[in-house]
Parts: C-alpha cells; structure tokens; sequence
C-alpha cells in the first residue's frame, strides 16, 4: 500500500526540513486508523502518521490532535515517543501527517501474549496498567491541554456522539447495538466531575514494551484522545476479558491460570493501587467500552465498503461490530431480560 504516499514528494520535503539523505519507508501494518510508516532519513530514525485518504467522518483521524497530546506529555513521565514535526499540508503527501520518533520495543497484538515468557505475562499487564494510571494522574492544565476537550458529563457526550456515529454509517442496523444504546442511556452514572486526559484506545495492542523488560516504553495511537473521564480508559482496557480470541485477540475462555495471565480484577486492582482516587468501575463503564468499540467496528465496515480503509482485512474486522454488540448485550445482563435493564 505504499502508493498512499508519495516517495518523491516526502523525499524532498525531509530535504527541505533536515537536508538531503538516504530515505526508506516501510508501510507498518495492523492498524485500522491513520495510515503509519517507518521512515528512515540518513541517521533519522522516525514514524509517520496520516489521515487516510477519501471520506472521512467529522473529527475522525486527527493526527493533528494525536501530534499536540504527545508534544505536551513530552514534559511528563508518560511513555511516549518525542515528536518531531507536524505538517498540515495536503500538497505533501495528500493529507496532513506527523513524525514522531521512532522506539524500539516489542508490541503484542493479541491478548494472549503467546509471544512472550509465560513468566512474564502478568508483569507486562501490570505494566500497561501502571502506564494508564500516570496518564491519568497528568493534570491537563499544567500541560496546556485545558482545551483539549470538553470537560463533564463525559459519558453523556460520548454516548450522544458514537449514538451518532453509528446513526450516520450507511450500514445495516444491528439490533443488539441499538438495546445496548438504550441501555447506557437509562444506566448511566451521575457525572462526579473527575477529568483526565483519556487516551480512548487504551489496550495491549497499542503499548510498546521494552525489548527485554516488562514495562512499557511508549503508548501508541493517540487519534481518539481528549479530555475524559479515567473509567473510560480502564473499562475499555478490559475488554479482552469479555471478548474471545477471534474477536480482535481476546481472552475470554482461555485457560487464564495456565497461560499465567491476571484475572480482570488483578488486573483493575493493579490500575487502581497507584491511580489517583478514582470512582469504582461498574458494569456501565465496561458496557459503554464494548459500545464503542462496536460503533468504531462499523466505521470500518464503511471504510472498507467505500474502498478507504487503512488495512486490507478491514471486512473482517467491520464484521466484528456485531460481535462486539452481542458482547455488550452481555456484559449488561440483557441477555436475559425483555430489553432493558
């Protein structure tokens, strides 16, 4: 998929910025947002993010976003990469993009972790858990990030955008999606004003460990950021104990205790024993995870119906909206009753 860029156009314009070198791209697979590289100029060793040429939804894929909250967290102890630049020339490479830094570590794409030491497992759990919990202990004004978002009555906001989100997709209604809305509405918690600087995406695939320890080095994918409410973050870090292995690398129905990986509790009590005072997490929060990944499923089905999606299994994983919306459907305890809780 390299004919997303243009070689020549991005030679010269890192000739421009850094004088002329050899360069090397590589396209990095897996996603399904911005469109990455590896991008190599000279000594440079960089990342590129780029919004994904074609239609695109109101605010979906801002790398312009993902570029400010990892400019300002560079003054934390966050792990994240160093930014370099930000271009919002559409001349460039078509659509605006960034460069980042590029890391070396490990990333895990299926929850599993069959890829690493059993021994280790739990410890790289815990590791994300621990980078979640200093993320959220970043106050947001005292980065410049007061702005980045509105804040309250985040989960009411969110509910009415993704409601609308999946509203707007051409696709077919999924009967499952539409209880579960109707759920979160009637369910929902009273706003207790706790606002952090939410990640949105915030799961195993999208950490980068250290080569050979169990910590993580940087947290990728920041495109659906803003501020928000911490619960956010830990219920959507805990889908993979409520989604199976075919359902985008779950664990659910795996033998935990032999594959030597946490319980879901573990896990939420590690999050919580170096949080700042943060509310308990409910059902809600876990439900309202499944929601949106369910909705963000359905962009993709339309992306790949439309020819723009950024990863050549996109049907696949679009068919996982209702997957996803079953296992909301579940999580609220609706499979047994007449619809609403």
């Amino acid at each position: 998929m390299m004919s997303e860029i243009s070689i020549e156009r991005l030679d010269a314009f890192l000739s421009r910025q850094f004088g002329r070198a050899a360069l090397k791209v590589e396209r990095v697979g897996g996603g399904q947002s911005n469109p990455t590289f590896f991008v190599d100029h000279g000594a440079r060793r960089m990342v590129l993010r780029k919004k994904p040429v074609g239609p695109i939804l109101p605010g979906a894929h801002a790398v312009e976003r993902e570029y400010r909250v990892l400019k300002a967290l560079e003054a934390t102890d966050v792990p994240t990469p160093n930014t370099i630049l930000l271009c919002e020339d559409s001349v460039v490479l078509g659509t605006p993009f960034y460069l980042m830094e590029r890391i070396e570590g490990r990333v895990f794409h299926e929850c599993a972790l069959l890829e690493a030491e059993p021994g280790e497992r739990r410890a790289l759990y815990f590791a994300m858990a621990d980078a979640m919990a200093r993320l959220h202990a970043v106050q947001p004004a005292a980065i410049g990030l007061s702005d980045f978002g509105r804040p309250g009555n985040y989960f009411q906001r969110q509910i009415v955008r993704w409601s609308r989100q999946y509203d707007e997709s051409e696709g077919e209604r999924i009967e499952a999606l539409d209880r579960v809305i109707d759920w979160l509405r009637q369910n929902q918690p009273a706003d207790d004003s706790h606002v952090a600087i939410a990640h949105g995406d915030f799961r195993i695939g999208n950490m980068l460990f250290h080569p050979t320890e169990s910590r993580v080095v940087a947290i990728l994918d920041w495109e659906l950021s803003t501020l928000g409410h911490p619960l956010a973050d830990l219920g959507f870090s805990c889908i993979p104990w409520h989604s199976s292995p075919d359902e985008y690398g779950g664990i659910l129905g795996l033998d935990h205790a032999a594959l030597r990986l946490p319980a879901e509790a573990e896990f939420v009590a590690r999050y919580y024993a170096s949080a700042i005072p943060t509310p308990a997490l409910e059902p809600f929060h876990v439900v309202f995870a499944l929601f949106r990944f369910a909705v963000i499923f359905v962009g993709i089905a339309d992306r790949a119906r439309s020819g723009t999606a950024a990863s050549d299994n996109a049907v696949k994983v679009g068919a996982l909206a209702r997957k996803f919306a079953a296992r909301a459907v579940t999580a609220a305890g609706l499979d047994h009753s007449a619809g609403r809780a």
